[in-house]
Parts: structure tokens; sequence; C-alpha cells
């Protein structure tokens, strides 16, 4: 883990109790005089604590240095990702956040089953510590549209990954700020129509990806 998240991280002493106490104090067996870093996430800093006192049940931490200190992705990648099923999107989000993901706006496309209900609060559990893994300073955001219309209606130059002979590749990538992955089965027609021709991209490839495989290659493509 690069950092802890405390939302207090900043303040001159901390106390750390439950969960993250539990963490530094029994899996990664913190001592006295140790120094660890923390964030807050609604700033660009990172600050460095030394444990001043432990027990079996808190950690005190004393702010010995901060410092600005972001870590992201060289430019922004908004996907708008017509939604699955969610435990399949659940595993995917630790390496889209690590990858460099800016934002997720799920949306219910023609094909997606209206069954599949996002659990935000599932979700930004799952970013946080992935964020705290990989050192990211700041979390993936998300959102959710009820149709294509509505994701297209805020996003008007949003490309689409499609079957096209129009490739993605590093002459293009960078034109894209936004992209709408479909859920299994592509988009329908009428869907697909919603977009320009020449903001239709393909991926250089004959086989069939998942929805899930899609997204992942897109990213990578675009952002690293």
């Amino acid at each position: 883990m690069q950092y802890l998240y405390n939302k207090e991280a900043g303040v001159s002493s901390l106390e750390l109790t439950g969960d993250a106490h539990k963490y530094i104090f029994k899996v990664r067996r913190h001592k006295v005089g140790e120094e660890i870093y923390l964030r807050n996430l609604d700033d660009d800093i990172i600050y460095k604590y030394r444990i001043y006192i432990m027990d079996k049940r808190t950690s005190t931490l004393i702010l010995i240095e901060k410092k600005n200190y972001m870590v992201s992705a060289k430019s922004k990648l908004h996907i708008g990702w017509c939604i699955i099923d969610v435990k399949n999107i659940e595993k995917m989000l630790p390496s889209l956040n690590e990858i460099g993901v800016d934002k997720i706006t799920f949306i219910y496309c023609n094909r997606s089953q209206k069954s599949f209900k996002v659990e935000f609060n599932r979700l930004n559990k799952i970013l946080l510590n992935s964020s705290q893994q990989s050192g990211r300073s700041t979390i993936m955001k998300l959102d959710i549209k009820e149709n294509l219309n509505s994701f297209i209606e805020d996003n008007p130059d949003s490309y689409l990954l499609n079957f096209s002979e129009n490739i993605l590749s590093d002459n293009n990538k960078n034109d894209i700020k936004s992209i709408v992955i479909g859920s299994e089965g592509g988009l329908t027609d009428d869907e697909v129509l919603l977009f320009n021709q020449d903001k239709i991209v393909g991926l250089n490839t004959a086989l069939i990806l998942k929805s899930e495989s899609a997204v992942s290659a897109i990213a990578s493509k675009i952002l690293i």
C-alpha cells in the first residue's frame, strides 16, 4: 500500500482506530517510530506521519512532513460503459482505476439487463482500496445514465468503439476524451446511428472481445 486514506490527514496529530489501525498493526506490522504516508483525497498533498504511540486498539500519529505530490494519468479519459453484470464490473474497476481512467459513466443501453443495479458505495470502496495500493492520488469518478441518448447529450464529442476500419492508433488516440463501450452483444443499429461515422473506431484485432476486455484494451491503448 502506497498510502493510507484518512479524511483527517493533514492535522498535526491523529488517532487511528478500527480497520485502519488493524491494517497497520496486524497486517503491515508497523511499530512505534516508523513512518507511514496518508492522504485525505481532498487535496494533492501526501502527508508523512510517524507512529508515536501504538497499542492493540489505537495508533497515534504525528505529522512530520507534507508535500504536493499528484499521481495520475497523463491525460483524462471518460468511458461510457453500457451496463453489464455488476460482478464483472467490480472485477475490472481496480485495473481501470490503476490504468488512470478519470471517469466511468454507466449507461443502461438497449442490450443492458435492467436487473443489474450499480451500488456506488460498494464500487467506491473498491476504488479507494485500488488508489491506496497503486498510489493514485484521486479516485475515479462514477456516474450513471438511463440511456445512451442522455449520455450523448452531456458528452456530444464522444467516440464509439465498434467494428470499424477506422482503427484506433497512436495517430488518433489523443483525440479521444470520451468513448462508449457496448454491453454484451454491442449496441443496436439505432444506437450506433447516434454517433458520427468519423467518431466510430475499432481495434486492430479479428477477435471478438467481451465488454470488460474491450474496456481494458481501450483504456490501456489511450492512456498508457
